[in-house]
Order: C-alpha cells, then sequence, then structure tokens
C-alpha cells in the first residue's frame, strides 16, 4: 500500500475509532483501534510495511518526548526514590523474572530473547495508569508512585529491550559490558538531551528577543523537537535517544514558562498541536498493532512446535506473571511504608492487586516489539518473532479487558478507561489533588454558575427588537446548563434514571399532551386543514421519539430520532439552496398552527405546575425555564414567518453573544474573588472564553 494512501486510511480508521467510542463509552478506544486494524488487514487484505528505525523515531520519539512535558513534577519530585526504584529496578525484576518464564514456557524462544520480550512489556501506559489508579481509590503515595513510574519506565524498558534484541541477533552478551554500556547510553543520552533542549530553548528565546514572534514557527519547532534530537543521540552520539526524548521532554516543562511573557498565546496553540499529534499517534500504532495480528496469527497458529490453545494460554500465562510480579513490588513497597500510613494486611493486598491490574500495556510495548528484527546476524530467521508479536498484542488486549473487567467489580467504580491521546492533563490533575481538600467548586459546577450568569444578562437585555436572537442564544445557554446538570444527575445515580431528568420527562410530556390536545381541538373545529394536520401529527411524533431516547441506552428509537434530524437537516440545507421567495397558504397554516400548538404547551405546563400537589414536588426551575424558552423561541421563529436568519439578526446575535461572554469573563472573576474556584480552573475557563471570542471573530470576518 502507497504510504500516502496508508496515512490517510490509518487517519480515517482513528476517526471512526472515536466516533465508535462516543457510543460505547466504557470500551477503551484502543480495544476499538484494534478491532478496527484486525478488521481491515482480514476484510481487505492491508499490509503495512515496518522498519525499526523510522518506526521508533515517528512513533516513540514524540510519544515519550509529550510524556516529559506533562511530567507532574512537584507530587513525583518527593517521591523521585521510589519511583526510580520502580521504573528501572522494577523493570529488571520483571525483565528478569519474566524472561525466565517465558523461557520456560517456550523453550524455542531464546532466552535473550524471552528477557527481551519481558522488558517491552514492563511499560505502561501512563496516562492508563493515572485513569485506572483514580477508579481504584488507590492512596495517594501509591498513586503518584505507579503513575510517576509509569512516565519514565519507557526509556528503561526499552534499553533493556534493546539489548535483549542485540544478545538474541548477535548470539553475545556480557554482563560488564552491557553493564558499562547501560551506564554511557543512559548518561550521555541524558546529558545530550538536556544540552541539546536547551539549546534549542536558547535559539528560541533569541529569537523572540529579536522580535521573531511567529507562533507557527515556533509550534512547529517544538513538534520537529523530539525527532531532531532522537536523530543526533541515536546516530551521532550512540547513545539512547529514548532517555534523550524524555529528559528533553521533562526540560522544556521545566522552562517553557519563560516563552509566556513573549508569547502568551504559543502555550495555547502548542498544547492543541500536541493533542492532536499525539491523538493520531497513538490511535496509528493500535491500528497497526491491529493489522499486524493477522500476521502474527497466521505465524503462530501454524507453528506446529505449540498448538493455539496453547498460545492463547500462554498470553493469559505472561500476562498472570507481570500482574503478580507488579502486584508483590506493590505489596513490598506498602509493608516497607506501613509505618506512616497503617493499614491492614488484607487492605495492602487489595491495594497491591490493583496496582498490579492497572499495569495496563500499551503504545510503547506495540512500538517496541513491531520493530523486532527479521533476521538475525548470520541472516537467518529471527526465531519466534510472529510468537512474540502475538504475546505481545495478546498481553496488551488482555490487560485492558481485565482491567475493565475486574477493576470495577473490585472497586464499584464504572468510568472509561482512558489511554494516551485522550487530552489528559496529568500535571494539571495532580495539582489539583491540592486543592481538592478546599471547599472549591469543580468545573461542572463552575460552568453551571458561569452559564447561568449570562444567560440572566441575555434576559435582561431581551426586548421587542432582539427577541428572536435572545431567545436563540438563551436556548444555546440553557441546553449548555441542562447537560451539565445531567451530567452530574447521573454521576450521582448509576441504576436508575437520574432525578433531573426524570423531572424534565415528566415537564416535557405535560407540555406535549397541551400541544397535542391543541393540534386535535383545531383538527376538530376545522380550523386547520388536512395537510396541517398530517404535517402536526408527524412533528408530535418526532417529539414522542425524542421523549423516549432521554434517558435511555440505545434501541430503536435512537434509530429513528437520527433519521429524522437528517430529514430535518437535509430540508434546512435544500431550502437554503433553493429558497423561495413566497410561502405558499399551507406553510403560513402551519406557521400559525405551530404557533398555537407552543402556547398550548405553555398554557398546559403552567397549569400543571399550578396544582398543590406538583407544588409540592418542587420541580427543578432550570428544567422548567429551559422548556419555557424553547417555546417561546418557537414562537418567535414562526411569528417572523420562519424566515431564514437575517444580517440584522446575526448582527444582534453577536452583540449578545460578545456581552454573553463578558458576563462570562466576570462571572469568573467572582469566583475567583471569593475563593470558591482554583486560579488554574479560572485560568481553563477563560482559556475556553477565549477559544469563543476567537471562533465569533473568525465566524464575523467570514461573513463580511
Amino acid at each position: 500500500m502507497a504510504i500516502i494512501e496508508a496515512v490517510i486510511l490509518l487517519i480515517t480508521l482513528v476517526i471512526i475509532a472515536n466516533i465508535i467510542g462516543h457510543y460505547l463509552p466504557n470500551l477503551p478506544v484502543s480495544l476499538i483501534e484494534i478491532g478496527l486494524g484486525l478488521m481491515v488487514a482480514l476484510v481487505f487484505a492491508v499490509k503495512i510495511p515496518l522498519k525499526t528505525d523510522w518506526f521508533m523515531l515517528v512513533f516513540v520519539a514524540p510519544l515519550l518526548f509529550n510524556d516529559g512535558r506533562r511530567f507532574p513534577k512537584k507530587e513525583l519530585w518527593a517521591l523521585r526514590g521510589p519511583i526510580i526504584g520502580n521504573a528501572i529496578f522494577l523493570v529488571f525484576a520483571t525483565t528478569l523474572i519474566g524472561g525466565l518464564a517465558i523461557h520456560w514456557l517456550v523453550p524455542a524462544l531464546p532466552l535473550a530473547a524471552s528477557f527481551a520480550l519481558a522488558a517491552i512489556l514492563s511499560p505502561t501506559d501512563p496516562v492508563a495508569v493515572q485513569s485506572i489508579s483514580e477508579q481504584a481509590d488507590l492512596p495517594p503515595r501509591v498513586l503518584h508512585l505507579v503513575s510517576g513510574e509509569s512516565l519514565i519506565n519507557d526509556a528503561s524498558g526499552l534499553i533493556s529491550f534493546k539489548y535483549g534484541i542485540a544478545a538474541a541477533v548477535t548470539g553475545y552478551f556480557s554482563w560488564q559490558q552491557a553493564a558499562g554500556d547501560f551506564l554511557y547510553i543512559s548518561i550521555v543520552g541524558a546529558l545530550a538531551g538536556m544540552i541539546i533542549m536547551l539549546i534549542i530553548h536558547f535559539i528560541r528565546l533569541f529569537m523572540l528577543q529579536q522580535g521573531f514572534e511567529d507562533v507557527m514557527f515556533h509550534t512547529i519547532l517544538q513538534l520537529v523537537t523530539p525527532f531532531i534530537i532522537y536523530l543526533i543521540v541515536e546516530d551521532l552520539f550512540h547513545a539512547s535517544g529514548v532517555i534523550a526524548v524524555v529528559v528533553a521532554g521533562i526540560i522544556s516543562h521545566s522552562s517553557r514558562n519563560i516563552f509566556l511573557d513573549f508569547l502568551p498565546e504559543l502555550k495555547l496553540v502548542t498544547e492543541q498541536t500536541w493533542s492532536i499529534s499525539v491523538y493520531l499517534l497513538n490511535g496509528i500504532v493500535f491500528l497497526i498493532l491491529g493489522i499486524e495480528l493477522p500476521v502474527a496469527m497466521h505465524n503462530t497458529v501454524h507453528n506446529p512446535m505449540i498448538n493455539t490453545s496453547e498460545e492463547i494460554l500462554l498470553v493469559l500465562a505472561v500476562w498472570l506473571i507481570l500482574v503478580i510480579v507488579r502486584g508483590l513490588w506493590t505489596l513490598a513497597y506498602l509493608l516497607y511504608t506501613n509505618q506512616t500510613n497503617p493499614k491492614t494486611f488484607r487492605e495492602n493486598i487489595k491495594i497491591a492487586v490493583l496496582s498490579g491490574l492497572s499495569g495496563v500495556r500499551g503504545a510503547i510495548t506495540m512500538a517496541g516489539v513491531l520493530s523486532v528484527p527479521t533476521v538475525l546476524a548470520d541472516g537467518s530467521p529471527f526465531p519466534q518473532r510472529g510468537l512474540m508479536l502475538f504475546i505481545a498484542a495478546g498481553v496488551i488486549i488482555v490487560s485492558l479487558v481485565m482491567a475493565v473487567v475486574l477493576i470495577p467489580k473490585l472497586t464499584k467504580v464504572k468510568a472509561p478507561i482512558e489511554m494516551r491521546g485522550m487530552q489528559r492533563d496529568l500535571e494539571a490533575e495532580a495539582a489539583a489533588e491540592d486543592e481538592a481538600a478546599a471547599d472549591l467548586l469543580d468545573e461542572t459546577n463552575a460552568k453551571i454558575y458561569m452559564y447561568k450568569v449570562a444567560a440572566s444578562m441575555v434576559e435582561s437585555q431581551r426586548h421587542i427588537d432582539n427577541n428572536r436572537a435572545a431567545l436563540d442564544l438563551l436556548a444555546e445557554y440553557q441546553l449548555m446548563i441542562r447537560r451539565l446538570e445531567s451530567q452530574q444527575s447521573e454521576a450521582s445515580t448509576s441504576d436508575e434514571l437520574p432525578p433531573l431528568i426524570a423531572e424534565e420527562l415528566i415537564l416535557r410530556q405535560v407540555a406535549f399532551d397541551g400541544e397535542r390536545q391543541k393540534l386535535e381541538s383545531l383538527w376538530a373545529e376545522k380550523a386547520i386543514s388536512a395537510k396541517s394536520y398530517r404535517h402536526g401529527k408527524r412533528k408530535l411524533r418526532q417529539k414522542q421519539v425524542m421523549l423516549s431516547v432521554i434517558g435511555t441506552s440505545f434501541n430503536w428509537h435512537h434509530v429513528q430520532l437520527q433519521v429524522y434530524r437528517a430529514w430535518s437537516i437535509s430540508k434546512r440545507f435544500l431550502t437554503h439552496l433553493w429558497p423561495r421567495h413566497t410561502k405558499s397558504p399551507s406553510e403560513t397554516e402551519w406557521q400559525l398552527t405551530e404557533r398555537e400548538m407552543a402556547k398550548a404547551g405553555i398554557k398546559q405546563l403552567s397549569y400543571f405546575l399550578k396544582q398543590p400537589e406538583n407544588r409540592q414536588r418542587h420541580y427543578n426551575r432550570q428544567v422548567i425555564y429551559q422548556i419555557i424558552v424553547r417555546y417561546r423561541n418557537q414562537i418567535e421563529n414562526m411569528k417572523n414567518g420562519g424566515r431564514s436568519k437575517t444580517a440584522i439578526y446575526e448582527r444582534q446575535l453577536q452583540k449578545l453573544r460578545i456581552k454573553a461572554l463578558t458576563n462570562e469573563r466576570a462571572a469568573i472573576q467572582e469566583l475567583l474573588e471569593q475563593h470558591k474556584i482554583s486560579w488554574q480552573l479560572a485560568d481553563e475557563l477563560r482559556k475556553n472564553i477565549n477559544y469563543s471570542e476567537n471562533a465569533l471573530i473568525l465566524a464575523r470576518t467570514d461573513t463580511e
């Protein structure tokens, strides 16, 4: 397959996998990507030729550099000793024990290759570990330990893997030479990465001081930095490019505030660009894993030395060995530190098991094992390469599946497992833990308050001239508030319908009954034609389907709703392409009918809420207001004859949006001054407002 076609296919599959993941939130996207890769390999016979050098350069270097950039230094620096112990000695212990066990299980796999396989299975995905560890409610000290270890164990794992592969290829291995080489490539790699990164920083700072403030240039320079460092260290110094990019990432993170004095927007652009890059790279690695599975399966399934069932058992056995080694290591650490944080032995055992299960393998494991050469130094095929790939791929899949299945059962927490590329800011979350003990609003509650302040301003600015624009903007704010409150309600209850959604269903059903009764009344009084009556019945069926969808899992009603929405969007699009300057009598009649139905909905809802038994229930005022705004918006649109949005309307809407965003910013400042939100959250919320303002300016530029 041509490289351009392959890249387009892989990016398209990453997008499809994340769309599927949206509807299957408890299934890790990485598993979906593996499944899609396997599907295209089997159905379309897609193959991706891989070479060790470019695979390590293209995938490993930027992923590890980004991990270093996001290193949560405060908490992890406090645990630097245990973290280094985990990242180095645990990797070596896993390599030694796992390698011996794998060689014992598969004697046909050389001992050096067994060590290499165990080494590349040692690194854990840092984002997955953080996500799972939080679900498992590990003690903070253990949480920081496993999170920090997972950020820097890639380097030690890849170095051990490199030596194992080198020994397997050449047939020669010396402990003394290996130890000396390890010290050389580690120390020189770290120093080279630090020095080159500082030189690049000096160049960037000098150019900024000279007035060269092109944000795109500085962003691209940072994106190519890990590739430059990796190539220089590997080819020029013959040291570890892996360690070099990790150290460079940490240096980049530590000194990035220097550039904010010159170019504040650089951080925003850079972070979003890195998020997109890692999102794609991580997804492509797992897709390649799925595409490579048939090759591994074919070679191992037809291997006369081991049958298929034994291969599957072998994968499970290797995964279990990794879990046991990691669990025992954590248990030993817990017992060693038990005096400072006393727990029962049973509690420590549970924490150790959860720590073992949290060791999900990810992109680095796959990137490394795919780089195993196909031939030895003498030109003969690399022994059991297909089996190595099969075991590594199987352990990745099993570690993901077991974490999804077992951790919720042990912790009673159901939440999706996140991986690299999921826009997870590890440093921000670590810093936020210091503020968790204070009585601060979380992001959801802060946004709700912010949106309510903005909506209140829009309501106060609404008058007869801008009524339609104001109601449209109010409807947007009410929808955002409703979504946030629904998320809160869903988080508080898991088995039954959230109270907020249940209330909305009741109130919307009441208003819906008022609309239906009005339509039947108009038809009985011969006030509307049969065409308008049929149109009204069809609209009511759509609303009934929507009510059936709210608060339910995916079912046939969801399909119907999507069909209705697609048809509605298509009609609006065609109307925009070929607008009609005159309206037929039936269209005018329907607009009047829809206005009357909307008024009836409000009237029925008002009557319902005035009943004594309903007053005592204290229905959520936000839900009531949202429903009323929606009907008022419908009345106003029909009052304007359903006309398309004019230039005057767009100017009114833009003016109101600017005022609303100003009030959002004022609400953030108010919360900050009252010590109800952290500086970090205020910065994040302001950043979102800046994005909205920039989008508003771009939209205005496009229309002028």
